[in-house]
């Protein structure tokens, strides 16, 4: 998960000088080894947490259904509004939100969404 938060900071950087221009989202696609899924200006990045095996109440989770993250880049003028939902384990949760926060990526809620799961998940809105 480290890995796709300094992802983030690359692209938010690497797009940041290129906005007030039109931004090369191939170069994005490239630093996230994906394409985007685009509605109009809006490009939206889809991670689902397949490296994780979670069950919840011995059913075990696929990870496109419920450990699907995700972050949506919309140019507004020079600048790009980022937001995203982040699947995180407990102990990611610190670290994850510490390097984006030190990046100034604004986090806006942590939460869980499945009770009962092992190992227990979290969300991270950004």
């Amino acid at each position: 998960m480290m890995r796709i938060v300094f992802l983030i900071t690359a692209c938010l950087l690497g797009a940041s000088t290129a906005i007030a221009a039109e931004p090369d989202w191939k170069k994005v696609d490239t630093i996230f080894g994906r394409p985007a899924a685009q509605l109009g200006d809006v490009y939206r990045y889809g991670f689902p947490r397949a490296d994780l095996t979670v069950t919840l109440d011995g059913v075990t989770l696929k990870s496109g259904f419920a450990l699907g993250g995700w972050v949506a880049f919309k140019p507004m003028g020079d600048q790009a509004m980022i937001m995203g939902d982040l699947v995180l384990t407990e102990a990611e949760v610190n670290p994850v939100m510490a390097e984006l926060l030190a990046d100034g990526i604004e986090v806006t809620a942590v939460h869980n969404h499945l009770l009962r799961a092992s190992p227990t998940t979290f969300y991270m809105h950004v």
